[in-house]
C-alpha cells in the first residue's frame, strides 16, 4: 500500500500576512516611497488582528521591504543590497568555503563583463583607473596592502558598462571577501599584487578584452589561493 503523506505545516499568521503584503505591493506596482493602507485597513482587509499585522510589518522592515515613519505610516522602501549584506556577513564569519564560492561567482562575474567594460570605457575613467593604479605601486614600495585602492579599481574598470546593480554586487562580493580578511594572513606580496593591476591596466589601455580577461583570471588565483590556505588552517 501507498503510505500517507505527510502534511505541510501551515505558515505562521504573520508570514502568510508578508506574503499577502508582497503580493499586494507587487499587483498594484507600488516602488519606493509609496504608502501601504494604514495599519487597522490592513488588519481588516486580511481579516487578521492588528498584532498579526504589525509583526508582518516588523518582519518586512527587517528585511528591507517595508519603511515604517512614525505619526506617518509604513511605505514601500527603496530597493537596497544593504538586508543582504548583514545576512551575507553574519554567515560568513564562521564559513570560508562560502567566501570562496563567492570569490568564483565575483570573478566569473567580472570576467564575463570584461569586454563590454573595456569598450565603453571613457578616457577621464581610464585616468582615473592610472591614478588608483599609481597608488598602488607607491603602497607596495612601502611593503603596505591597499584594499580600499583594490576596491576603487574594480568599481572603475566597470563604471562604463552603466549598471548600478552590477556595481554593487561586486562591491557586495569585495566586502564579503574583505570580511573574511581577519582569517588570512596580511598579503605577502603587495608588490606582487600590484603588478596584476597594472597588467590589468595594460590590457584595458590597448583595448585588448582577451588581454584583461587573461589578467584578471590570473589576479583571481593568487586571491583564491590565499582563501584556500586560510581554510585548510582553520579546519
Amino acid at each position: 500500500m501507498e503510505p500517507l503523506q505527510s502534511i505541510a505545516r501551515p505558515k505562521l499568521l504573520h508570514q502568510s500576512a508578508q506574503q499577502a503584503i508582497r503580493d499586494y505591493i507587487l499587483k498594484n506596482n507600488l516602488t519606493g516611497g509609496d504608502p501601504l493602507p494604514a495599519e487597522m485597513e490592513l488588519a481588516r482587509q486580511l481579516g487578521i488582528s492588528r498584532n498579526s499585522v504589525r509583526e508582518a510589518i516588523r518582519g518586512l522592515e527587517s528585511i528591507g521591504v517595508l519603511a515604517v515613519q512614525r505619526g506617518r505610516g509604513v511605505f514601500v522602501r527603496e530597493f537596497s543590497f544593504e538586508p543582504l549584506l548583514d545576512g551575507l556577513f553574519y554567515g560568513l564569519l564562521v564559513d570560508l568555503r562560502s567566501v570562496e564560492e563567492l570569490l568564483d561567482i565575483r570573478c566569473v562575474l567580472e570576467t564575463g563583463m570584461v569586454e563590454r567594460a573595456v569598450t565603453t570605457m571613457l578616457p577621464a575613467t581610464l585616468e582615473q583607473l592610472r591614478g588608483v593604479v599609481r597608488r598602488m605601486g607607491e603602497r607596495s614600495e612601502a611593503g603596505q596592502a591597499f584594499p580600499e585602492e583594490d576596491r576603487e579599481f574594480h568599481r572603475l574598470m566597470h563604471l562604463g558598462v552603466g549598471s548600478d546593480t552590477l556595481l554593487r554586487l561586486l562591491d557586495v562580493f569585495w566586502l564579503a571577501c574583505q570580511s573574511a580578511s581577519r582569517y588570512l594572513e596580511d598579503d605577502p606580496n603587495p608588490r606582487l599584487t600590484y603588478r596584476d593591476h597594472a597588467a590589468i591596466l595594460d590590457s584595458i589601455v590597448a583595448r585588448d578584452v582577451a588581454g584583461t580577461r587573461r589578467t584578471l583570471e590570473q589576479h583571481y588565483v593568487g586571491v583564491k589561493m590565499r582563501l584556500a590556505e586560510a581554510r585548510s588552517r582553520a579546519t
